[in-house]
């Protein structure tokens, strides 16, 4: 177990570094999108390339998140029932969904992309726009980004199953504390709290 719970480590460590990483590509679509939109109001000049580079990178962020976005424990899940259930029954229930439900599903789409990207590469297939970009780059993305989440489903695994054995913790409260979000709005409720009190004081 001890040997397992180590590989689940290092494919954690894997996701994390794969989904900070990927976090730069917001910024970098934003700053794309704006500058097309500017280039387009004010000199009248637009291409489909950066169009369609929006595109890729939005895929590449929604794909290769993926495995970081399990690891962090928050993808939406419909658990009104089970989390009235003891930690150990909702355990159970979670190695039962990724074993029979993600794993299978997360396989199959991995499988029948890898042909997907091949015949794009191998034929230098290119967008049907004009200026467009080549194509299999984004076709990668597919089998790369659920090859990612089999793995953290692998290390999900793992790691359910050493809780069990009472050898880790439980990797269903990984992001148990606040998210990014819930801490900001958070911080800007303190700060109209205190706004509103020094008001009052003024008065």
């Amino acid at each position: 177990m001890g040997i397992l719970l180590k590989v689940a480590g290092w494919i954690d460590t894997l996701n994390t570094w794969v989904g900070r990483t990927v976090t730069w590509l917001i910024l970098i679509v934003a700053l794309i999108s704006a500058g097309n939109a500017v280039m387009r109001k004010l000199f009248s000049l637009s291409s489909n390339a950066w169009l369609e580079l929006q595109w890729y990178l939005f895929g590449a962020i929604f794909l290769l998140a993926a495995g970081y976005t399990f690891l962090r424990n928050e993808h939406v899940r419909v658990d009104v029932l089970s989390q009235k259930l003891p930690e150990r029954a909702q355990v159970g229930i979670e190695i039962f969904g990724v074993v029979f439900f993600l794993m299978p599903a997360a396989c199959l789409v991995m499988w029948l992309s890898i042909p997907y990207f091949w015949e794009s590469y191998i034929t230098h297939e290119l967008s049907s726009n004009t200026e467009g970009l080549i194509r299999w780059p984004a076709k990668l993305l597919i089998p790369v980004g659920f090859a990612l989440l089999i793995l953290a489903g692998v290390s999900h695994l793992i790691k359910c199953v050493g809780f069990l054995r009472g050898r880790c913790a439980n990797p269903m409260l990984v992001s148990s504390g606040k998210s990014d979000e819930e801490a900001l709005v958070e911080d800007i409720l303190a700060q109209q709290a205190n706004q509103s009190a020094e008001s009052a004081r003024g008065r």
